[in-house]
């Protein structure tokens, strides 16, 4: 229900995935109190172009995340995202400028944890031996048993990357949105979401044994079904049947996927420049249902690409 169109903020009253009811049932009842700490996350939307406009790969994500039932690849903040990688693309100092983060070292976790998580979740690799070079998948098998090793924490994701002389491609990614959890919830993330394309010779690829569903899905068509459980329904697990698109996934994604549909491209889609301030939304209850009030300026997107100079 977007609203104060006039005032330059949209908004909008998202209706709370069942999972999360307890836990808002909890706060009210209990009273607010501090929040919980949130864990560091990146996640990283695919986007591609497709007959109906922007695609994008959607994933099952099991149990209950705070990162929704379908999601974009991602996940927390490991200890070894800190660690110093070999880096092609726009250095730390300008990472952390376009992010407006100070502190360089955090930056770095986000971004390696973003390609780390895309390449465990799906395959695709965002790295290179120089500038201009992308790895290509040339043995789907040898990288499915190192995505389950890097994954099981069995190999770490630098010492992969060492083996094969390979640096981190940061130039492939752009920073899309930031989300902090709301307060009630008993597991909170702090997410820098990025965006990217399918390099050349690589395509994406389920983990092995763990994950569920992924596909490539017409951003168009899933806003044009959102009020519907035809994506909910499509997936077909127990969390996702006869749900509507805000109650199996999180607020995040669907303002992303909004975004998307609207824009003429992937091209055009990876080029806005955008508005990174911290996106927080708040509970709020009317007439027994849970709601989430999500608060955005308006027109903060604009076709101003982000230029960077390449450094390391």
């Amino acid at each position: 229900m977007p609203s104060a169109a006039r005032t330059g903020v949209a908004r909008r009253l998202v209706e709370l995935p069942p999972h999360q009811i307890p836990a808002a049932e909890n706060w009210f009842t209990f009273g607010s109190r501090t929040p919980r700490a949130a864990r560091r996350a990146s996640s990283v939307c695919l986007v591609q172009d497709g007959a109906h406009g922007v695609e994008t790969l959607l994933s099952y994500r099991p149990g209950e995340s705070p990162l929704g039932s379908v999601a974009f690849p991602g996940g927390s903040v490991e200890a070894g995202d800190r660690a110093e990688y070999k880096w092609f693309g726009p250095n730390l100092s300008q990472w952390s400028k376009r992010m407006d983060v100070l502190d360089q070292q955090l930056v770095r976790a986000h971004l390696v944890c973003a390609i780390r998580e895309l390449f465990e979740e799906t395959g695709i690799l965002l790295a290179g031996t120089e500038e201009q070079s992308v790895v290509e998948m040339s043995d789907p098998e040898e990288w499915m048993s190192a995505r389950e090793a890097i994954a099981g924490q069995d190999l770490a994701f630098e010492e992969f990357l060492l083996r094969r002389g390979l640096g981190l491609r940061t130039d492939l990614l752009r920073p899309v949105s930031h989300w902090l959890s709301p307060n009630f919830a008993f597991r909170r993330f702090d997410t820098w979401y990025f965006t990217a394309t399918v390099p050349v010779h690589q395509e994406p690829r389920l983990l092995r044994a763990k994950g569920k569903w992924a596909q490539w899905c017409s951003s168009e068509q899933v806003m044009a079904q959102r009020a519907t459980s035809a994506l909910g329904d499509r997936i077909g697990q127990p969390s996702t049947a006869g749900l509507r698109l805000s109650q199996i996934t999180s607020p995040a994604v669907e303002q992303m996927l909004e975004r998307m549909a609207s824009a003429h491209g992937a091209v055009a889609y990876l080029s806005r420049a955008r508005n990174l301030d911290v996106q927080h939304p708040d509970l709020l209850v009317r007439d027994g249902t849970y709601y989430l009030e999500v608060l955005s300026a308006l027109g903060v997107e604009s076709t101003r690409p982000w230029q960077a100079e390449p450094g390391h």
